[in-house]
């Protein structure tokens, strides 16, 4: 189906898509894909732990030098090292840390791909147990004919059901979309 261009949707996904393809393409070369994707993921849970952290991130506020002071502690500090710890102080000294979010994510999808392996958004009204997240995941592994990456949001806005999104598609088989379809068809009858 469609390559390539559906990640470059705004400027930030279009440079994010780019260091994540050079950060992909350097750690295939030195065989550290899974190391590197684990690095990342460390960061990334760090930058969803620390308010300060994200401010770090998003503020223009502090210089490319001081950015780079505080990563290469944090990186330190996690044990984080080799290619991942460069590629996220280069990103810091480049003034582009606001950006790594998304060069991660897109480095996730790249290791995805590769893998042939499809990304899936499920969102529920509460958390699923075990056994109905294994269903979910068989079901969107028989309908996607490959190997599914899931991710879970909760949504209590939606009362019941689910809606998920793979690639491209979209399926909405939440109580909320049904409750205002019978909504409106009642309006259009009365």
């Amino acid at each position: 189906m469609a390559q390539g261009g559906s990640q470059e949707q705004s400027p930030v996904s279009g440079v994010a898509g780019r260091y994540a393809t050079a950060l992909f393409e350097l750690a295939t070369e030195a065989k550290a894909v899974d190391a590197v994707a684990t690095d990342l993921d460390s960061f990334s849970a760090m930058i969803a732990e620390s308010a300060d952290l994200q401010r770090l991130i998003e503020s223009p506020a502090f210089t490319a030098q001081d950015q780079v002071a505080a990563v290469n502690a944090l990186l330190a500090k996690a044990g984080i090292s080799g290619l991942a710890a460069n590629f996220i102080g280069l990103v810091a000294s480049k003034r582009r840390l606001f950006a790594l979010p998304g060069m991660i994510r897109a480095y996730r999808a790249k290791v995805a791909e590769a893998k042939g392996i499809v990304s899936a958004e499920v969102t529920l009204a509460e958390e699923p147990s075990a056994a109905q997240l294994k269903d979910i995941t068989a079901t969107l592994k028989e309908v996607a004919g490959q190997d599914v990456a899931l991710s879970v949001k909760i949504d209590p806005a939606i009362i019941g059901g689910l809606v998920v999104k793979m690639g491209s598609r979209m399926v909405d088989a939440s109580l909320k979309t049904k409750l205002n379809s019978i909504r409106l068809a009642m309006k259009e009858v009365g």
